[in-house]
């Protein structure tokens, strides 16, 4: 404490010298957004491979939007057609001035014998003689109409499906009476083959046929809980009453639907029983799927609680069960995130990804069930099988890790074989790499990029990554004219004093090493992944605009978050309020210690969503350090919150754990001055879990600020919170009155 006294002492002179949180900065937070966008150059996004190894795609070049074609064979790129010529061509076919420097044109096909370019212009369907610049209209596109996404918490209706037809379509299974029927179409004679349904445990309609169409999977199923949640939509555009809506919505503790295999020999009208003891206690079974020799099925068995998932295979003669795979943790299986299986020859083999080992590494099963062999190893971790190549036997994955002196976090792409003897890597350079391959994997472009240095894209070849040619670099010259200063990327050690922690820091582009700044961290915690930024970016929304007002802000992945051991990852489970918290202070004290004018007396947080979870748990346990907090939408108790992330991470049953981890059983320990945000619809986060807490802290006499949205469904509040947010920070952090809103918006 001496120490920070000195610190503020030393800058006391200093800090009369400048204001913060001034109209003048918050007009610059405002217009930082559009100063930095289109500053940047040379960063194309997306690659199209044509046939005979070309690839085309649209660069963002200084004069404009260009469209290119590359040649692997001439090692060469060029202009994919003289674009005044086209632009000529679709002026005159759409009387309108069309620049030849802003040609939005998409899908594009290339026909190399004709030397045409079909592709889409304005919903309509043009093909371009590129010996001629002709224009023909082919068709009309229909635009995309406002279709209802559906709602992610729907349950799955098992009573919906058609009936199937067999293989040879002599016969069609179908429901009837919730039991399993098969009818011959020639004769339309129906025949029941199941007679053990019932309401209360019916056939689904989701039948499967064998391939040899002599046998049929079906399963029963047991319905689960019924659990809704509800809100009023106090302000809907198409009437002037409010609206009572309500969604499925599972939560941790529901019962869920248990589903029972069941296998039937068609010709024999056999029903023969499977045995639940290997999968009896359900969060799921999925991807029921026949062998194409029709010898078996095999399905998925993710057990509740997630600390077991197996593969399962059922004898298509005898029912019997076997297990494949028994995936087992003393903690919980990732399945969402890093789980990934491949049936090679039809299930002679397996490939698997595991953290059995402590970090996720790709295996090669048996098909008795057994490993053959561990194909990847090390303090590294396989972050996702892209490609199975059974012919050459081999597997492109992405990694990270890799390198000791490049960040933990970068992606890198490798390939390895089925021995697992010959790992390849794909990419090496300091960065974090997007590949895309060609069709046949033969060739990739490697874009990569740090926030601290812009995107260079390369054209490789596979074998031995060779590059083929430098497609682009980034230049980002215009960008640094605005006074845009890259954020730094910082690392320190976290709470067991030897795992390096990894974050950024985001300065002002009026940033002064003579102010004091006080710090805000930008935070998501969420387990399923890690958060901070590795790709470079000229604006970070969740940052940029909040530090122009006269801070520092950072973000920062701690334990508990994934892409790192198991180890890192473990310290979330049955233990979300920990939220990385003990290495995020030792971060953030590090950097004020290694920068003296980031004042770490004056700390503010502000997430959305698990990260709402995780500002208010940061003013609930642990206002030692945190003094001012905006949560958005937030999961405040893990009980209120969907049932799928939720017991993934803290486990089932619902015990005395999710009550200690929980921001409304604790809320009399807050301190500090709180925002919560909320959407009064949103159907992610129910929103009374937002409300309970503002309950509890009413109940325990604390202050706080409630901005609830109307008609704004998961999110951090839209404009209105981002100003509510920001003058919360300036308020409570700079101790500075802001502006009026008329000043800064008008």
């Amino acid at each position: 404490m001496t120490q920070k006294i000195s610190v503020v002492l030393t800058f006391i002179c200093c800090i009369s010298m400048y204001s913060q949180g001034t109209l003048e900065e918050y007009k610059k937070a405002l217009a930082v957004d559009s100063l930095f966008k289109d500053n940047v150059f040379n960063t194309p996004s997306e690659f199209n491979w044509l046939p005979n190894n070309k690839l085309w795609y649209v660069n963002n070049s200084k004069n404009g939007k260009e469209y290119l074609i590359v040649s692997v064979e001439e090692k060469q790129q060029k202009p994919f057609f003289d674009h005044k010529k086209l632009a000529d061509s679709l002026s005159e076919k759409t009387k309108e001035s069309i620049n030849p420097n802003n040609i939005n044109i998409s899908d594009l096909e290339f026909d190399s014998g004709k030397n045409e370019l079909k592709f889409n212009f304005r919903k309509i369907l043009l093909i371009c003689n590129l010996n001629n610049y002709s224009l023909s209209i082919l068709d009309t596109i229909e635009g995309r109409k406002n279709r209802d996404r559906g709602y992610w918490g729907d349950h799955f209706d098992e009573t919906t499906g058609k009936p199937v037809p067999s293989p040879d379509n002599t016969k069609t299974a179908f429901i009837k009476n919730s039991n399993l029927y098969i009818k011959e179409n020639k004769t339309e004679t129906d025949i029941q083959l199941s007679y053990d349904g019932t309401q209360g445990n019916y056939y689904s309609s989701y039948i499967k046929w064998s391939p040899d169409g002599k046998k049929i999977m079906a399963y029963k199923v047991r319905p689960g809980e019924d659990h809704k949640i509800y809100f009023v939509e106090s302000s809907p555009k198409d009437q002037f009453q409010p609206k009572l809506q309500s969604r499925d919505y599972l939560k941790p503790g529901d019962e869920l639907p248990f589903k029972s295999p069941q296998l039937f020999l068609v010709e024999s009208k056999k029903h023969i029983k499977i045995p639940t003891d290997e999968f009896s206690s359900q969060y799921d079974v999925s991807k029921l799927d026949w062998r194409a020799d029709s010898r078996a099925f095999s399905f998925e068995y993710n057990q509740r609680g997630h600390q077991a998932y197996k593969i399962l295979e059922v004898n298509a003669e005898t029912g019997k069960v076997t297990v494949l795979i028994n995936e087992t943790s003393n903690t919980f299986i990732d399945y969402s995130s890093k789980k990934y299986r491949y049936d090679i020859e039809d299930g002679k083999e397996i490939v698997w990804t595991s953290e059995r080992d402590g970090w996720n590494h790709i295996y090669i099963y048996n098909s008795n069930g057994t490993v053959k062999k561990q194909l990847t190893k090390g303090n590294w971790v396989v972050r996702k099988v892209i490609h199975v190549d059974e012919e050459n036997k081999e597997i492109y994955f992405t990694a990270s890790g890799l390198d000791k002196d490049q960040d933990p976090y970068f992606l890198h792409y490798c390939k390895i074989d089925f021995d697992g003897k010959k790992l390849e890597r794909l990419t090496s350079e300091n960065g974090n790499h997007k590949l895309t391959f060609s069709d046949d994997y033969k060739y990739y472009v490697d874009q990569y990029s740090r926030v601290d240095m812009p995107p260079v894209t390369i054209l490789k070849k596979t074998e031995n990554a060779k590059t083929i040619i430098e497609l682009q670099k980034a230049d980002h010259s215009a960008l640094l004219k605005e006074d845009w200063i890259a954020p730094e990327v910082f690392t320190a050690k976290g709470r067991d004093g030897k795992t390096d922690i990894w974050g950024i820091i985001v300065r002002p582009t009026t940033f002064d090493p003579n102010r004091f700044y006080p710090i805000i961290e930008y935070i998501y915690a969420g387990p399923h992944d890690s958060f901070v930024p590795k790709d470079f970016h000229a604006y970070y929304w969740s940052m940029s605009s909040l530090a122009e007002l006269g801070f520092i802000v950072v973000q920062i992945d701690g334990m508990g978050t994934s892409n790192r051991s198991k180890a890192f990852h473990d310290v979330c489970w049955q233990n979300l309020k920990d939220g990385g918290f003990p290495d995020r202070k030792l971060w953030m004290k590090a950097a004020a210690k290694k920068y003296p004018y980031m004042n770490i007396d004056k700390v503010g947080i502000h997430g959305t969503s698990a990260g709402g979870q995780n500002a208010g748990a940061a003013l609930v346990f642990n206002s030692d350090f945190y003094d001012v907090a905006v949560a958005s939408c937030g999961c405040h108790d893990n009980r209120m919150d969907k049932m799928w992330w939720n017991e993934q991470f803290m486990g089932y049953p619902v015990g005395p754990h999710y009550a200690a981890c929980s921001n409304v059983e604790n809320a009399s320990q807050l301190e500090g001055n709180l925002m919560l945000i909320l959407g009064e619809v949103d159907d992610n986060v129910d929103p009374s879990s937002t409300m309970q807490f503002v309950d509890a802290l009413i109940k325990a006499n604390k202050d706080f600020e409630l901005v609830t949205v109307p008609g704004m469904a998961h999110s951090s509040g839209g404009a209105f919170g981002e100003r509510k947010r920001k003058d919360f920070f300036v308020k409570h952090l700079l101790k500075v009155t802001p502006p009026t809103w008329n000043e800064i918006y008008n």
